[in-house]
Parts: C-alpha cells; sequence; structure tokens
C-alpha cells in the first residue's frame, strides 16, 4: 500500500518547495462534493438554514472526470513485523504492539450487531487498562504507561486492530514487549473475570447514564462531533434516547465470556506488528529486529498463569462519623446562593442551578500552600501536588479506588500550589455523599504507599532522561530565567532532583497543610438542592475536627526581574525553525477593570497578529498571545507573545510585533478590532451565565478571595472605550519591562 511509502501529512520537502499551482489542483481535485459533508449544528430555523446551505454549496459542479478515492487495503502478514523509528528531538521511548484484523463490514456498523461489537470492544479495553494501571504502580515496572484498544490499524481505515501501547525506560524495551504480549496472551488463554467485568460494566453504564440524564443540556460541539464521527467512520447516530434504553437492557444480559471469545477471535498469532519509537543519542543501542521477534517466541512459550485479582469489598466508610452542625445560615439573593456556616469553622456556598440535570461541581480552598516550606524546601514543595496522592486514600490504593468507586460519579482531588490548598471534585446527585466521604478520608486518612512512589519517580527518571535534548525545553528554561532569574521556585524538575524528594516529608507536609479543615471554604454549584444535602455535609463537613482559624501563607520572593534583555541563541534541531518569544511585564492594579482591559488586549493583539504576521506576511502559522494580573505577587502582570517561524523572518516578524504593540499604546486599538471583542465578550459572558463551573469559580472568589468578578462586570465591559485600552497598553509599556528570548537552530 501507499502506507508504506509516506505518511498521509506527506513529507517536509513537498512542504517547502510545492508550487501554488499544485497546492490549487490538489484542492480541486479532492475538496469536491462528493467527498464532503455539510454539518451545522446551532440555534437556528432549520428551513431557512436548509435552504442557506443549498444555495451556498448547490452551484458547486461535481466533475464527471474525477480521480477515485482509493482506500488502500492493508496485506496480512504470517510472521511478526517490526519497525524502528528513532529521533534526535524525541523525548521517550514508546513500543506499540498490534494485532491486525478485519474491520467491521460497513453493512454492520449501524446495525444492533455492529453496536455490540462497539460495546465488547469498549469494555475488554477498559479492563486491559486497569490491569496496565496496576503494573504502572508497582516498582520497577516494566513500562511507565501502558494502555489497549481496538480501532484502525494505524492510519488505515480498511485494517483495524487490537493495538496495545507503552513508553518505557531506555534499557526496558524488551521488558515492556514482553509485558505486553504477556498480559495480551493471559487474556487470551484466561479472559476476563466476572469481577472484572462488573466493574467495567457498570462503569459504562453509568457514564451512559450520566449523558441520558444531561440529553437536553449538551454542548453543540458534542453533537457535531457525533455527527463528523458518522460521516467519516459510518459510526450510529441512533440518538442518546436509543443508545441509553438498547443498552440498559442488553448490557446485563451480556455475559463476560462473549467478550473473552471476542477478543479470542481478534489475538492471533499471526498479523503482529512491533513498532518501536524512541530517542536517537550517543550510547543508545535499542534491540535488534531478531532480538525483539525473540522476545515474542519466549512469552509465548512461557506457562503464563491467570490474572490475581484482589477483590474489593469493602465500603469507603466502615463506620460514618457521627454528625456535626450547621451553626449559622445566610442567603446572598444577588447571587441566589446558601451560605453556612458550621460548628468547625468551614464555610459552606451551595447554588442550586438548572443548567445541567445530575452535575454538582465542588471546590474549597484554604490559605497557606506550600509556601512555608518554599523557600528551605524548594524541590519537595514544587513536586508535592504530584506525589502526595499516590497512595490513594483510606484503606485504598490508588489502583483499587476506581474499583470501589465502580458505577458512581464522584470524584475528588487535593492538590496545592504556593498560596492555597484545595480540593476539587464533582458528582452527580445520587452520588453527592461519595464525593463528601472522598473529602473526610483525605482530612482524616491519607494514604502512603512506598512501592507507587518508588513506581512515580523510576517513571519521572524515564520521563527526565531525555528532556535536555528537547530544543523547546531549552527554550523554555531561557525565558524562565529571563523572567525571574535563577528562583530556585520556578525553575523546573531535573533529573538530579529526584534523588532529594522525600516521600515521608511531603506526607508530613500534606498533613500540615490539610490539617485544619475549618479553614476551608466549600463551593458547591449544580443540581443542589439545600436541604437535602445538608445531612450529608452535617455528617461529613460538619463533623470534621477543626476551627476557624484561618491557614498561613508566608510570602517567597516570585518578582519578575525589571528591565529590557535580548538573550539570541543557539540548538541543534532535526527540522530548523526559530522559536520567538516577548514578554512585557510591570505592576498594574488588580481590579476588574484592568482584569477586562487586558483580557481585551490580549484578544486584540490575537486579531491583529493573524492579520499582519500571518495572513499578510505568511510568516508563521499563529501567534500566540496571553496576558494575566496576578493575585501574587499583587498587581504583578505579564503579557506573552510567542511565535515559530523561518529563522530568516524572525528579526522582521518580531519588528511587526512590536511595532503593533507600540501602535495601540499610542493610537489605541482599530474600532473594528474593538468591537469585535467587546461583542465577543458579551457573549461568552451570557454563555457562561448557564456553566456550573462559571458560577462555581465566581463564588469562590466572593467567599474565599474577597474579589466580585461577577456584578457589574458586563457593564464595565460595555463601558470601556479604546481610549481605556490604549491608556491601560501605555501605562504597561512605559514600564520599560520586555524580555526578547529567540532560539534558532
Amino acid at each position: 500500500s501507499k502506507y508504506a511509502n509516506r505518511m498521509p501529512i506527506g513529507s517536509i520537502d513537498v512542504i517547502n518547495n510545492f508550487k501554488p499551482e499544485e497546492i490549487r489542483a490538489y484542492y480541486h481535485k479532492w475538496y469536491r462534493p462528493d467527498l464532503q459533508g455539510i454539518i451545522v449544528v446551532g440555534d437556528f430555523d432549520l428551513d431557512e438554514m436548509e435552504q442557506k446551505v443549498k444555495a451556498l454549496f448547490s452551484p458547486i459542479k461535481l466533475e464527471e472526470e474525477r480521480a477515485e478515492r482509493v482506500y488502500y487495503p492493508v496485506p496480512d502478514n504470517k510472521e511478526p513485523l517490526v519497525a524502528f523509528a528513532t529521533d534526535k528531538e524525541a523525548r521517550s521511548t514508546q513500543l506499540m504492539l498490534f494485532y491486525k484484523h478485519d474491520p467491521l463490514p460497513e453493512e454492520l456498523k449501524n446495525t444492533q450487531m455492529g453496536y455490540i461489537t462497539t460495546y465488547l470492544l469498549n469494555a475488554a479495553s477498559s479492563m486491559m487498562n486497569q490491569r496496565f494501571e496496576e503494573i504502572t504502580q508497582k516498582p520497577d515496572a516494566p513500562f511507565t504507561t501502558a494502555y489497549a484498544y481496538d480501532d484502525d490499524y494505524f492510519v488505515a481505515k480498511t485494517k483495524d486492530a487490537w493495538t496495545v501501547v507503552a513508553q518505557s525506560a531506555e534499557d526496558k524495551i524488551d521488558d515492556a514487549l514482553a509485558a505486553m504480549i504477556r498480559e495480551t496472551e493471559r487474556v487470551k488463554k484466561f479472559g476476563f473475570t466476572a469481577s472484572e467485568y462488573e466493574v467495567a460494566r457498570t462503569n459504562i453504564l453509568k457514564s451512559l447514564e450520566n449523558s441520558y440524564n444531561n440529553r437536553d443540556k449538551q454542548r453543540n460541539s458534542s453533537y457535531s462531533e457525533e455527527y463528523v464521527r458518522a460521516f467519516t467512520d459510518g459510526e450510529p447516530i441512533p440518538g442518546i434516547e436509543f443508545e441509553y434504553q438498547f443498552m440498559q437492557a442488553l448490557v446485563p444480559n451480556i455475559p463476560v465470556e462473549a467478550i473473552n471469545m471476542t477478543l479470542q477471535q481478534l489475538i492471533s498469532d499471526e498479523n503482529i506488528v512491533i513498532a518501536v519509537t524512541g530517542p536517537e543519542k550517543e550510547g543508545l543501542v535499542y534491540p535488534s529486529e531478531e532480538e525483539l521477534l525473540a522476545v515474542v517466541s519466549s512469552v509465548k512459550a512461557e506457562e503464563i498463569e491467570a490474572y490475581a485479582e484482589q477483590v474489593i469489598d469493602e465500603p469507603l466508610i466502615a463506620t460514618p462519623p457521627a454528625p456535626g452542625k450547621i451553626v449559622k445560615e445566610e442567603q446572598n439573593e444577588a447571587m441566589d446562593a446558601t451560605i453556612w456556616t458550621l460548628q468547625n469553622g468551614i464555610k459552606v456556598i451551595l447554588k442550586n442551578t438548572d443548567f445541567k440535570d445530575d452535575e454538582i461541581l465542588m471546590t474549597a480552598t484554604s490559605t497557606g500552600g506550600y509556601s512555608q516550606y518554599a523557600v528551605q524546601d524548594p524541590i519537595n514543595s514544587r513536586i508535592m501536588g504530584s506525589v502526595m496522592n499516590l497512595g490513594g486514600v483510606g484503606n485504598f490504593s490508588a489502583t483499587d479506588l476506581p474499583k470501589v468507586l465502580a458505577g458512581k460519579t464522584a470524584s475528588v482531588r487535593p492538590s496545592i500550589s504556593l498560596t492555597t490548598q484545595d480540593f476539587n471534585g464533582s458528582s452527580s446527585i445520587k452520588d453527592f455523599e461519595t464525593m463528601l466521604q472522598l473529602v473526610y478520608l483525605y482530612f482524616t486518612a491519607p494514604r502512603k504507599d512506598a512501592d507507587a512512589f518508588k513506581s512515580f519517580i523510576q517513571r519521572m527518571e524515564t520521563q527526565l532522561k531525555n528532556q535536555e535534548a528537547e530544543p523547546m525545553v531549552a527554550f523554555s528554561d531561557s525565558i524562565n530565567h529571563a523572567i525571574y532569574g535563577n528562583n530556585p521556585m520556578t525553575n523546573r524538575i531535573k533529573l538530579s532532583d529526584l534523588a532529594k524528594v522525600d516521600y515521608d516529608r511531603i506526607m508530613e507536609m500534606f498533613k500540615q497543610q490539610f490539617r485544619n479543615p475549618g479553614s476551608f471554604t466549600f463551593t458547591f454549584v449544580g443540581n443542589v438542592d439545600a436541604e437535602k444535602v445538608r445531612p450529608v455535609v452535617e455528617q461529613y463537613l460538619a463533623s470534621l475536627p477543626g476551627d476557624a482559624v484561618k491557614g498561613e501563607f508566608i510570602k517567597v520572593p516570585m518578582s519578575f526581574n525589571e528591565g529590557k534583555s535580548v538573550n539570541v541563541f543557539n540548538r541543534e534541531m532535526q527540522n530548523p525553525k526559530a522559536s520567538v518569544f516577548n514578554a512585557v511585564t510591570g505592576n498594574m492594579e488588580r481590579n476588574m477593570k484592568n482584569q477586562i482591559l487586558m483580557s481585551m488586549f490580549d484578544q486584540i493583539l490575537d486579531i491583529v497578529y493573524t492579520e499582519k504576521v500571518r495572513e499578510e506576511e505568511g510568516g508563521t502559522y499563529g501567534v500566540s498571545t496571553g496576558g494575566a494580573i496576578s493575585r501574587y505577587p499583587e498587581g504583578q502582570t505579564v503579557l506573552q507573545i510567542m511565535f515559530d517561524t523561518d529563522p530568516e523572518k524572525k528579526d522582521h516578524l518580531n519588528e511587526i510585533i512590536l511595532k503593533e504593540l507600540e501602535g495601540i499604546a499610542i493610537n489605541g486599538p482599530r474600532e473594528s478590532d474593538f468591537i469585535k471583542v467587546k461583542e465577543y465578550m458579551n457573549k461568552s459572558f451570557n454563555e457562561n451565565l448557564k456553566e456550573n463551573g462559571y458560577w462555581r469559580n465566581i463564588l469562590d472568589q466572593l467567599y474565599f478571595y474577597g474579589e466580585d468578578m461577577h456584578t457589574g462586570y458586563i457593564d464595565a465591559v460595555n463601558a470601556m472605550t479604546p481610549k481605556d485600552v490604549q491608556e491601560f497598553t501605555a501605562e504597561l509599556l512605559k514600564q520599560g519591562n520586555l524580555k526578547t528570548i529567540i532560539m534558532i537552530p
């Protein structure tokens, strides 16, 4: 097939050397009515839109003499095929193991049999991935990540494959491949267990139930994406009502044996393909094709035993705590929110909405973060957020917890930043109690797991080993140094830092920062009835020991470097390009007006740079901009501008970047750009009013930080003028802080 000679994206030589007439010919050859679909989703008059589509697209003629759209067949292979690909800039080693098979016939895709087949393969993938996750959590695991799925064979539409993908350390390629084959052979020989299937089946049905419950509140994008899959892949679209009823009736009657039989048919001793990709560097020798084939033969000759499953059969909390009390109740009429103060000092904010029928979002915030450890212990402080949840919670490891939560829509994750410690979570109405049980356990029974920590460090070693070879890592380091100098709190974690990571110390820090639940403000937004959740809040939040004393935050040096600087440096690259970064920094008062103006300024620059740099100059695929006024250090402001380009064009394009920036500071933005941005901000605001996530953030900011970013917001947006943007820009630029970093080959 043609796939043997090139990938669909083509070659860089073609991209660099094509003639204009060639790309026009390509466009007319393939962008034509018989190969195109038109999908329109939104709030419109159906008949009117149909007429518009017909008027726009019907005049396009379909040429009688046209190229045939060929779907190239992929040949079978009796013996395993092995392929290698290396790259100097690659940061990890990846293995792909394919078991090729014929795809489901097109005529079956839109039938019940096709739908059942998809379910069987999804359930198999879910169970296989749970086994892989358990392996990765063990010390000296053969791979750092692994997962399996059934879909197109690589890029071909004419062949499917049961596919296993893994990343491994460079010296564990043989071990990783052996484990991938061993687990596949284990499933082929013994299948999955009934208890594994119960977890997978319950989760699939719960996910479908969530979609069904929120069927009237789906985003337009979810519809359009489904319709695209229907057009490109023949995916059936019977609608969520049919899918839910069909699956509820059918799935309980599908035994695990049906899945095991399906996989046994797909996983054969023929049509095996092994692909290995990774970094190309001095001293790294990959296993030969013969050595990898020997691994296959060796594993197939093993006496593989059945999967030894640890069945979890105990509740999250065996003995629920005695309820506490709500000692104060208030109402915020303007925000339509209920405020409770609990006996331990916890403040609870509840806002009931009908935006989604079965969704409750939660956030909880407390002052402190890792600030008090940052200066003396920067390594443990910065890696703390990645380590503190490794052990799971209560009696359950991180791999056991999903089994306990099977069929439940409830998740909670503690996190920590420089300034705060937080919880973020979500649940269905029915599983609100489960969500709060998890919160209760994270406060009272955080869990250590030495094996999971050792596995994490080994995965990090693999991840960080090749960072230095990645040009964009050097670019990021240079940006960081230009803005912050040699600040240990902003430097990235390096391979040499891992030896300094102390698990016991991190868990001590975690317990210290989460020791007082009374310092937290909890915000719940969604279909949350205050009276129905009252007893749950009393039992799992009000019962926690604590007091209303707020956490302590210690100021840590995080100031930007002042002045102007330019750093141009060379880096060896596989595909030469110039990367350009500009940072304009300063101090602006953090208030609603300035945050609105920063947002407007940022969006206006997007419009200007798209027109001037991308379209008129053809100099880059896109210019990325982003601006923020920080809460800490208070008022510290940064505008970042970044783009990639041809090294020959870097100086000319950056002159345009800075010239347009200065132009807004002197003359203000163009009226047309300003109107577009204001219209978009009005549209976004009105859409946000129907989003639970928006109100969760608004209420958290109001009751924890004391910042009201809702009341008067849209009036403030509409009161802004181009002159306001001009004055804001001028004030920022006159502070004279500009850092330019350019990386060239």
